[in-house]
């Protein structure tokens, strides 16, 4: 049963990401700017955490 349910919400994942796309270009491309902007702070984050644990915790 929870195949089915990871199944069907993959799909409708899949098909609101392609609506997004099609009916709104601009506004998908904003999207992964954000989510790619999201993912470089949080690389950034734990790059600072692990110089403050290399420098001791200082």
């Amino acid at each position: 049963m929870a195949v089915n349910a990871k199944k069907v919400a993959v799909y409708v994942v899949v098909v609101f990401v392609a609506y997004v796309i099609i009916t709104d270009p601009q506004k998908a491309a904003d999207y992964v700017l954000i989510g790619f902007q999201g993912i470089s702070d949080a690389a950034k984050a734990l790059g600072d955490f692990a110089t403050w644990v290399a420098d001791g915790g200082k």
